[in-house]
C-alpha cells in the first residue's frame, strides 16, 4: 500500500484523470463519463484503471448497472472537485484581468433569501458588472450544502445552517428576520380578537420540511406551548406554489417574515412562534477562496444586506452578538 503523502500525489495524478474521476462519478457509469468529455470509453476505462493502479486502491466498485465509489473513491472525487474548481476560478481571474472582470458565480439560496436579499444583489450585480453570469440554484439545506461543499455552489445564501451542518463550512449573519404565520388578505382568521397558538392546531398548514431548520423551529414552538405540531400539513418551499396554496384556500403558513410580507395578497396573523426567528446569511467553504466574480459579488451582498438591517432597524451588534441576536427577535 502506497504512502498517500504530497510527493506521491502530486507526482502520480493527471488533471484529466481528474476530470474524468467526477464525470464519471457525476454520470455513474464509464461510458456516460467518457461521452461527457468526448473521449472513448476504452480510453476511460485504461486510464481509471491506470489511476487505480497508481494510487493502489479501487476506486469504483464495478456491477452491470455502473459504477459506485468505493471509501477512496469518494475521498479522491472529494479533493478532485475542489481542485478542478479552483482551477476554475484561477482561469477566472486570469481572463477578468485581461477582459475587465467576468466570471461566472453559482449561487444556491434557500427561502429566506429569495424575495429579497438576492433578487437585489443580483440586480446591482448587473448594473455594476454584467458581464458577470450568475446560476441560482434554490433548495434546501439537505441539498444545497454538498454542493457547497465540493466546489459546485460558491455561496448559500439564507437561513442559516444549524450548528451539526456547519462542518467544514464558514458562515457570516447579515441580518435577522422573524418566523411569522402568513394567510391570505381577508381569511376568517384575521377577523379574530385575541388569537393564540392553540386555536390554529386544527387548521390546515403549508410548512417546510422536517429537515429543515425552521420546520424544527417551528415544532419546537408548538411543543413549547404544550401543543403537539399540526397534521394537517403540506410540506413545500417553493414560494410560487405556497402564495397559489395561501391565495387560494383557507391554509396557514410559516415563512420568514420577509419573505411572507413580499408577496402579494398576504398577511401576517399575530400570533408568535416562541423562539422561531431566522438568522439570515452567507454561507461559503471554510478552506477554499472565492473567484474574483463570487468576491465581487459577495461584496454586493454585504452592502444589501445593510440596507436591511437600516430598514429593520438592526444595527452591527446583531450580526457580531449572538446574544443580542436572541433578544432583538424575541
Amino acid at each position: 500500500m502506497p504512502k498517500f503523502h504530497e510527493n506521491f500525489l502530486l507526482s502520480r495524478l493527471k488533471l484529466r484523470q481528474l476530470r474524468l474521476l467526477t464525470a464519471i462519478a457525476d454520470e455513474g457509469t464509464v461510458l456516460k463519463g467518457s461521452q461527457a468529455l468526448n473521449i472513448a470509453q476504452p480510453a476511460a476505462t485504461k486510464s481509471i484503471k491506470e489511476l487505480e493502479d497508481a494510487l493502489g486502491v479501487q476506486l469504483f466498485d464495478r456491477s452491470s448497472r455502473g459504477v459506485t465509489p468505493t471509501d477512496f473513491g469518494r475521498v479522491m472525487i472529494k479533493h478532485a472537485k475542489l481542485i478542478l474548481t479552483q482551477l476554475r476560478h484561477a482561469g477566472e481571474e486570469l481572463q477578468s484581468l485581461e477582459e475587465g472582470l467576468s466570471g461566472r458565480v453559482h449561487v444556491g439560496t434557500l427561502l429566506a433569501a429569495s424575495t429579497s436579499l438576492l433578487p437585489r444583489a443580483l440586480a446591482r450585480l448587473r448594473e455594476r458588472r454584467p458581464g458577470i453570469a450568475v446560476t441560482v440554484d434554490e433548495g434546501t439545506i439537505d441539498r444545497l450544502m454538498p454542493g457547497l461543499r465540493t466546489g459546485d455552489i460558491d455561496v448559500v445564501l439564507g437561513r442559516l445552517p444549524e450548528y451539526r451542518e456547519r462542518e467544514g463550512l464558514r458562515q457570516e449573519v447579515l441580518y435577522l428576520d422573524t418566523v411569522s404565520i402568513m394567510v391570505r388578505e381577508g381569511h376568517p382568521l384575521t377577523q379574530r380578537s385575541g388569537l393564540k397558538l392553540v386555536d390554529l392546531i386544527d387548521q390546515a398548514w403549508v410548512m417546510p420540511p422536517p429537515q429543515t431548520s425552521l420546520r424544527r423551529q417551528v415544532d419546537h414552538a408548538f411543543r413549547h406551548e404544550g401543543l403537539e405540531p399540526p397534521n394537517d400539513v403540506i410540506e413545500s418551499v417553493s414560494i410560487l406554489t405556497n402564495h397559489a396554496l395561501l391565495m387560494n384556500t383557507d391554509m396557514l403558513a410559516t415563512m420568514p417574515h420577509q419573505v411572507g410580507m413580499g408577496q402579494a395578497g398576504l398577511t401576517a396573523l399575530p400570533v408568535v412562534l416562541e423562539g422561531a426567528n431566522s438568522r439570515i446569511g452567507a454561507t461559503t467553504h471554510a478552506h477554499g477562496e472565492l473567484s474574483a466574480a463570487a468576491s465581487y459579488f459577495m461584496a454586493i451582498v454585504h452592502e444589501i444586506a445593510a440596507e436591511i438591517r437600516a430598514e429593520l432597524g438592526q444595527d452591527q451588534d446583531v450580526v457580531d452578538d449572538p446574544a443580542v441576536a436572541r433578544r432583538q427577535t424575541k
